[in-house]
This record gives structure tokens, C-alpha cells and sequence, in this order.
């Protein structure tokens, strides 16, 4: 079994930057591809971006686009989701999954979230 635990989310003002990480426990995830889904209240949980197991591709949902970065660390267990240019829609509880590659139910694995705040 693998334990994802996300880290690094809070309040920002719109135009700030926040990095969250995902970091893994109980196995490796290097051979997983990974990825980063965000629910806002009211709203269904939407695919925000992924990276496979190499790193060598990588998608983003439009609205993220030229915004958010995903990377990977295997030596470290960990994924990241660099977010720059927030805006005030980008407000969410992040989850971070593995295993899957776009479609939520693909996923196997799903830390607990963490909330990212955006004010205007």
C-alpha cells in the first residue's frame, strides 16, 4: 500500500505562489505515474495535472496551463505542484493521487488534502 501525504497549501493572495508536495510512504512510487486533482466547495473533484512515472510527459487541465509546473522526485518519494500566478478560482482542497493518469477513478491511491486559499 502506498500512503500519499500532501503538504504546503494555505492562504495566498492572487498573484502569489505556493508549492505542494506529495510525498509517499509504505513503497516506492517511482514506477507510478502521478497526479494532482483539486475540489472546490460545491463543486466536483477536477483533474488539475500529471506526470508519469519517468517524468518524461506531463498534463495539465487548461485552466492551469503556463501557471502550475508538476515534477517528481523518485529518490525522494515525493511530487510537487509549483503554482504560480494564483488566482482567486484556483481556491480548492489539493489531493494528490498515483497510479491513475487523467480521469479521477483511474486513480488507486488519494492522500487527504490540503487546502489552498486564494484571496483577491
Amino acid at each position: 500500500q502506498v500512503q500519499l501525504v500532501e503538504s504546503g497549501g494555505g492562504l495566498v493572495q492572487a498573484g502569489g505562489s505556493l508549492r505542494l508536495s506529495c510525498t509517499a510512504s509504505g513503497r516506492t512510487i517511482s514506477y507510478y505515474n502521478m497526479g494532482w486533482f483539486r475540489q472546490a466547495p460545491g463543486k466536483e473533484r477536477e483533474f488539475v495535472a500529471a506526470i508519469s512515472w519517468s517524468g518524461d510527459w506531463k498534463r495539465y487541465a487548461d485552466s492551469v496551463k503556463e501557471r502550475f509546473t508538476i515534477s517528481r522526485d523518485n529518490a525522494k518519494n515525493t511530487v510537487y505542484l509549483q503554482m504560480n500566478s494564483l488566482k482567486p478560482e484556483d481556491t480548492a482542497v489539493y489531493y494528490c493521487a498515483g497510479g491513475g493518469l487523467i480521469r479521477a477513478s483511474e486513480y488507486v491511491y488519494w492522500g487527504q488534502g490540503t487546502q489552498v486559499t486564494v484571496s483577491s
